[in-house]
């Protein structure tokens, strides 16, 4: 027996047209319609055909259809719009004020309407054909769908042979439909048109440095998110608890990246959790009965608690500004409201209790053809704050990583200026300065594009078994370095500095990396991972010395001195100096620090040495030497 004869059987009384399911709002009725491209296409044109329709209130999430009468006056003066997130086909009518637009956190939606704090009349849905025991899935649209049903007295939907069956907690029985409409119609597809350009491709190899195997992805809506999935292809055992599925990860899928494995995640092993689905038809035929995806509804996906349960839970979203302090707006552009509040704070505030989580915000670090900072010193006049400056953990631009949780407002002005835009830059240090947030003689990050030092990082797996991180030191490091001095013991200061230096200042550590130009003058950090942050254990440097030569210098943190570390660093600058033109090393060294000259003279068994009272001068060629 096939779903109409089925139907026909069971509960032939419910089965009408459109039309007649329509008829049944009345003037005034507050009406919900499921969400993005799960929205039921026809039942909307029926309702909007319908001029017995007045003064109808519609809330809905993600809306497409509507958006081909929203310059329609008569569709206006019959309906109001009211949003829960502005799609790019409604900005247009939101900006001229033609639609409403309601704030509120993605998982507290369905307790506005459980509480009654929006109240409805009719729900318009779309599901998937029933089973033999007369159930349907709501398929690509669970998110707040369920809440929008069981709050409302008449529910009406439409039965496509086209919507997925997809598994979890999506499942209706006929009995809680009002009215069926059988009417088969593709199904709204979502594919987010962005160049793969290099804006993307820099954002994208950063975020993935900080995404590690066996971690549990949510990803935010938007082009720049869907985009970045591609550039985490070469990530193992990923996990999946997200909002909303795209086409963005089904290569993942395919290739085996996201695997939401047993001994990795921790909610739901063995399951993608999600609310929506949107994208072409090849991804809803992927997910239609397939047993790895398990769709619930948004107080379930993003409760902040549920989150939190995914352990190494990361979340990667968007926002349209972020100012020096960590502010983010992600749902206007000043006054103009332009997408939503949705789920970022919910996976904000979920990741930052997930054990091992944090969340990443990504944004190109201009707008307007390169006309205007995203990075500011100040939100734009009306824009809306969604995530607090307590809430952020990264921001990612195409030039790099800013770390803010746990950083004090000085601290966070240099992060974030660091990765805007380098004609922006020292315009944002003189705004900090005129706010107050740093020092009056702070310096400014370099006016340059450091994409170079990406190929200057490195790690090195210690005899203990950790691994240490190294790369160029950056005038964010400001406090790490500090700290990294204080660290060390009077012995390892006096070996580095020949005297016992016991005061390390701001204006000390300023010259320090105001001197590396990167080229002529390096200094490498060794960076370890303690309690959820990285610290300084190691620093070498390398300056202009004559004929040829750079000056080297290294310092380790006496716990991990002994394992490698100093000969290590010692191959990764003699190779950056190399490619500066240098032709060897000389050094400076206290007759007794035996270790350092051990370092040396394993590396460059032909060195030269000069005595020179309580020092030694070595000079060191680079040609030909032999790396050990």
């Amino acid at each position: 027996m096939d779903y109409i004869d089925w139907l026909h059987e069971y509960c032939v009384e419910k089965v009408v047209s459109s039309e007649q399911a329509i008829s049944a709002i009345k003037k005034g009725n507050r009406v919900f319609i499921g969400s993005g491209c799960g929205e039921p296409q026809h039942l909307i044109r029926s309702m909007v055909s319908d001029f017995n329709l007045q003064d109808i209130l519609v809330y809905q999430m993600l809306s497409g259809t509507l958006s081909e009468y929203i310059d329609d006056q008569s569709f206006l003066d019959r309906f109001s719009l009211k949003l829960f997130f502005i799609s790019k086909a409604m900005q247009k009518a939101v900006f001229k004020g033609n639609i409403d637009y309601v704030p509120a956190y993605l998982s507290q939606i369905p307790a506005l309407f459980f509480g009654k704090h929006i109240g409805l009349d009719v729900a318009l849905v779309q599901v998937s054909t029933p089973d033999q025991f007369g159930y349907c899935s709501l398929g690509i649209s669970v998110d707040i769908t369920r809440a929008g049903m069981q709050n409302s007295r008449l529910v009406i939907a439409q039965i496509n042979p086209r919507m997925p069956r997809t598994l979890g907690d999506s499942f209706v029985h006929v009995d809680e439909i009002d009215y069926l409409v059988i009417h088969e119609e593709p199904l709204g597809e979502y594919l987010p048109i962005m160049a793969d350009n290099e804006t993307a491709k820099r954002i994208g190899h950063y975020v993935s440095q900080l995404v590690s195997d066996g971690a549990t992805l949510q990803i935010g809506y938007g082009q720049l998110p869907h985009a970045i999935l591609k550039y985490l292809d070469a990530k193992k055992d990923l996990g999946i608890h997200t909002q909303v599925i795209t086409d963005g990860f089904l290569p993942l899928f395919e290739k085996k990246v996201i695997t939401n494995k047993n001994k990795k995640k921790s909610l739901l092993p063995g399951r993608a959790v999600a609310s929506l689905c949107m994208g072409s038809s090849r991804l809803y035929d992927y997910v239609n009965n397939n047993p790895m995806f398990y769709f619930r509804s948004s107080e379930f996906v993003s409760d902040p608690v549920v989150i939190a349960r995914n352990d190494n839970l990361i979340s990667i979203s968007s926002a349209l500004e972020v100012d020096l302090t960590g502010q983010v707006c992600s749902d206007s552009l000043g006054y103009l409201f332009y997408s939503g509040i949705g789920d970022q704070v919910d996976f904000l505030r979920g990741s930052a209790m997930s054990k091992g989580g944090f969340s990443i915000i990504a944004l190109p670090s201009t707008a307007r053809d390169g006309k205007v900072s995203r990075i500011v010193s100040h939100l734009s006049e009306g824009a809306g704050v969604a995530t607090t400056r307590g809430d952020v953990n990264f921001v990612v631009t195409e030039y790099g990583i800013a770390e803010l949780k746990g950083k004090s407002i000085y601290q966070r002005v240099m992060e974030l200026a660091q990765i805007a835009h380098p004609k922006f830059r020292e315009q944002l240090i003189d705004e900090a300065k005129t706010h107050h947030y740093i020092f009056f003689d702070q310096l400014p990050p370099h006016r340059e594009d450091l994409i170079f030092l990406e190929d200057y990082k490195s790690s090195f797996r210690l005899r203990n078994g950790k691994t240490v991180e190294f790369r160029p030191l950056l005038p964010s490091d400001e406090f790490a370095f500090r700290n990294f001095f204080y660290s060390l013991q009077a012995e390892s200061i006096y070996y580095r500095f020949f005297h016992l230096k016991d005061l390390f200042p701001h204006q000390t550590i300023q010259e320090q990396w105001a001197n590396v130009d990167y080229r002529k003058n390096m200094s490498i950090i060794g960076l370890t991972s303690s309690g959820g942050h990285k610290d300084i254990m190691a620093i070498a440097s390398y300056a202009l010395a004559e004929q040829g030569r750079a000056e080297v210098a290294f310092v380790v943190r006496e716990d991990f001195q002994g394992q490698g570390v100093g000969s290590h660093l010692l191959d990764v600058i003699e190779k950056i100096a190399r490619e500066n033109d240098y032709k060897g090393f000389t050094a400076t060294v206290l007759r007794e620090n035996k270790a350092m000259i051990h370092v040396f003279r394993k590396r460059y068994p032909s060195m030269k040495v000069r005595t020179m009272g309580s020092e030694v001068v070595i000079d060191m060629d680079f040609k030909n030497q032999a790396r050990v």
